[in-house]
Parts: C-alpha cells; sequence; structure tokens
C-alpha cells in the first residue's frame, strides 16, 4: 500500500483552495524578475521551466518577458485555475504534475524557476533533476517568502494568544524575526554541478482589510489542515481582534529572497 508522508499531505492541500490562492496570495516583487533577466538574459527564444506555479503568480511576471515558459504544478485544481489567469499568454504551457514524477523533454532549459515551492520538492530528487532539465550555463533560481517583525507588529505579537488557543501545533510564546536574523539559503549545492549562488533580498509591507487577511491565512498548509472547528475559532479570534483593536486593517511585512546559481 501507498503511504503518503505528512510533508507530501501537506503540499497537496493547496489544491483544495485554488480560487482562494488566486485572489489572496500577494505577488512577488517585481525587482525580482528584473534580476532574474538581467542574470540570465531573459526574452523571447529563452525556455523556463517553472516547479509549482499554483495559480500564476510569478509565472505572469516571467510571461512578460516573452519566454517560453513550461509550469509544472502538482495539483489538478491549481493547474487549472492557473490556466485561466494565465490564458492571455500563449507563451505559457501549464501542466499538471509532480515535478519528480513528470518526464523531462530532450531539449534543455535556460532557467528552472520555482517561486515559494522549492521547499515543497522532494530534496532527494530537486537539486540533480534541475541540473538535468538546465543546459550548461543555465540558471537554477529559486524564490522564497518569510514572515518577517514589522508592519502591524502589535496585532501580530496578541494573535499569538489566538493561535495558542486554536492550533495545538503552535510553539509557545513565538515571535516573527526580523529580516536581519534570516540568513541565506544554506541549501548545499553539489559542485561539479553548479557554481556559487547569488543572493538577492526584497522587503515589502502589504496592507490587509480584516476578511482579506483572513482569506490570506486559509491558503497556508498549517491553516487548511486544521480541523473544521479550529479554523472556524482562529478566524474568529483574530477577525475580532483586527475589528476591534486595529479599526479592520493590518499591516504585514515579507522578505523574499532570490538565489540565482548557475549550472555548470
Amino acid at each position: 500500500m501507498c503511504r503518503v508522508s505528512t510533508h507530501d499531505a501537506l503540499r497537496l492541500t493547496f489544491d483544495a483552495e485554488a480560487e482562494r490562492y488566486a485572489r489572496a496570495r500577494p505577488r512577488y516583487p517585481a525587482e525580482a524578475f528584473a534580476d532574474l533577466a538581467t542574470a540570465i538574459e531573459l526574452g523571447p527564444g529563452s525556455r523556463v521551466l517553472e516547479i509549482g506555479p499554483g495559480t500564476g503568480q510569478a509565472t505572469r511576471d516571467l510571461a512578460r518577458t516573452g519566454a517560453t515558459i513550461t509550469a509544472v504544478e502538482i495539483g489538478a485544481q491549481l493547474a487549472a485555475r492557473a490556466r485561466l489567469e494565465l490564458a492571455e499568454f500563449r507563451n505559457v504551457e501549464v501542466v499538471p504534475a509532480s515535478f519528480e514524477e513528470w518526464h523531462l523533454p530532450s531539449e534543455r532549459f535556460d532557467v528552472v524557476f520555482a517561486a515559494t515551492s522549492w521547499h515543497w520538492v522532494d530534496p532527494e530528487v530537486r537539486v540533480v533533476k534541475a541540473a538535468k532539465a538546465l543546459r550548461p550555463g543555465g540558471v537554477l533560481a529559486t524564490l522564497s517568502t518569510h514572515h518577517v517583525a514589522g508592519g502591524s507588529s502589535a496585532f501580530f505579537a496578541a494573535a499569538q494568544g489566538c493561535y495558542e488557543r486554536w492550533d495545538p501545533a503552535t510553539e509557545r510564546g513565538l515571535v516573527l524575526p526580523q529580516a536581519s536574523e534570516i540568513g541565506p539559503d544554506p541549501e548545499p549545492l553539489p559542485g561539479e554541478l553548479f557554481g556559487a549562488p547569488t543572493f538577492h533580498r526584497y522587503e515589502r509591507e502589504v496592507g490587509y482589510s480584516t476578511g482579506e487577511y483572513l482569506d490570506l491565512l486559509m491558503t497556508y498548509s498549517g491553516h487548511i489542515q486544521l480541523s473544521e472547528a479550529q479554523r472556524e475559532g482562529l478566524s474568529g479570534c483574530l477577525g475580532d481582534l483586527i475589528e476591534a483593536e486595529y479599526g479592520g486593517r493590518v499591516v504585514k511585512r515579507y522578505l523574499w529572497e532570490l538565489r540565482v546559481v548557475r549550472r555548470r
């Protein structure tokens, strides 16, 4: 009997929230795509393999470069929604498959790209398969998202009480880290396959109404997998806090890190 690991089960939770994911997840910083395009000279004629596009938040920015994009998405509903979101781009193909099991085409790619999805791919597969997908001199680019201190800091401190009450997995006394406390991605990359990585970091604050913020939370795997009673209790607790103490609006601070590494 095939067993699904906890990690695999969590990465499949997003598929049930495809519509919410499309409307609630924040877009990525435009500077990240400018930096990527500079590193590899992206444009018409370039070939990009995107791993885990979700509903296309990053794919849209990649597509605007004119590159041909193959976006491989494990969630069937996410893939279907991505096709709708990206229908205007004839240079994008969305493939419903897991990257681990997807058969690589014979023609190599100039870029393998993953935005907030790389950590969901099997670590025993992702690096070697990405290297196989790339032409010599091609680029592996991963864009990670971190939740950091800032914005409505008093709200996030107070919200800890809601999590400790309604989410049994919550670490007691948890506080958001400062962006400066988060170091570069430490993932080791085989020297025979890749050169030294370069990193670019971007910080931005995003404002949310009560409804928008609760919508966003329900696109996170840890929230989706809660029981219905826990989700309702947590949403009610946080919603009441935002309305009563913060005028129905909070600001969240993000840190994004773009790692760019060239295939030898």
